[in-house]
């Protein structure tokens, strides 16, 4: 029987790249990869739907789950996790705490990203900053008119605005237009009073979990479902596949017998993140995750982009829901 010709659109990380350069195999897959940035391929994916499997969004995945027309369905790796105190930038000279951005203005350049939902937790959760305390602007952060990817209904009293015709969101913060930005990307324009809102963002990023046990997720795989209904062995397939490729890229990291990043103390961030958070701190599966994506979706729910709460399982073809043991 002959494998299964897919395209495979990831992201080059180091998790993904035992799978990208042959080393770890999806069983019965002769896979196409196409390196690719985030954007690229989540625009594909929804909009034109061009991959057989992809990274997706957790935000899209999760409004076109709500929605019940979601092409994808998701396997529990997820390839791309991050902690978004980095992702906040303000007016240094008018913003001193998060609770100062009330009543003002603050750059995003969909609303409905992952980072942005994740920031928006951050600031209520242990802030009171609500999102409907703030007036959002929706502009790209490098090219004016970026729209959403995909439409959204906002709560009552929430405000969300088009940037001024032919302006960045990175130019208005620069200017101080707005007095915030929230984005996975920092303002493309630099100017004097531009900074992050949390001053030591990887210190309060060490306090969030340490208060919460919550290592944000931003991106799933997702698998096109008339495949997986098709072929219903491939999803828990492809997540055994990325979950080996994921492991022989840690073990790659932990050898300290020579730096295998081209950046100084590695090995000790390495070791600082292992003593905080455990070996398995990049843990995939959907268990072990439980609580962050119940805290997401109850966010993404509340904040008006999902049309219903879903639950995790939802996200997830049913076989990868437990992985097997030995």
């Amino acid at each position: 029987m002959s494998k299964l010709n897919l395209s495979v659109a990831i992201g080059d990380y180091d998790r993904n790249r035992p799978l990208i350069d042959g080393a770890v195999q999806i069983d019965g897959v002769d896979p196409v990869f196409m390196k690719l940035y985030p954007e690229e391929i989540f625009f594909r994916a929804f909009r034109t739907e061009d991959f057989d499997i992809c990274e997706c969004s957790l935000s899209s995945f999760t409004v076109k789950t709500a929605a019940g027309n979601n092409p994808y369905i998701g396997v529990p790796a997820f390839v791309s996790r991050m902690f978004r105190h980095t992702s906040i930038f303000c007016r240094t000279d008018r913003i001193k705490k998060p609770e100062d951005l009330k009543g003002k203005k603050v750059g995003v350049p969909e609303y409905q990203l992952t980072a942005n939902v994740w920031a928006r937790a951050i600031l209520e959760d242990d802030f009171g900053v609500k999102p409907k305390d703030i007036h959002w602007i929706r502009g790209g952060i490098e090219h004016a008119g970026r729209p959403e990817k995909i439409s959204i209904k906002l709560p009552k009293g929430v405000r969300l605005d088009p940037a001024p015709e032919g302006k960045t969101i990175s130019e208005l913060l620069a200017k101080g237009d707005i007095d915030g930005f929230i984005a996975p990307r920092p303002p493309a324009v630099q100017a004097k009073n531009v900074g992050w809102l949390f001053r030591d963002p990887v210190a309060a990023a060490k306090d969030y979990y340490k208060r919460t046990q919550i290592f944000p997720i931003m991106h799933l795989i997702g698998i096109r479902r008339t495949i997986a209904e098709k072929h219903p062995w491939l999803p828990a397939a492809v997540l055994k596949a990325f979950e080996q490729s994921k492991a022989g890229a840690m073990a790659h990291l932990w050898d300290t017998s020579a730096t295998k990043v081209s950046m100084p103390f590695i090995e000790e961030r390495v070791a600082e993140a292992r003593e905080l958070m455990g070996d398995d701190y990049w843990s995939y599966g959907l268990e072990s995750n439980r609580k962050t994506l119940e805290t997401f979706l109850r966010h993404h729910h509340s904040q008006g982009l999902s049309s219903r709460l879903v639950k995790p399982e939802e996200l997830f073809h049913p076989a990868t829901h437990d992985s097997f043991k030995i």
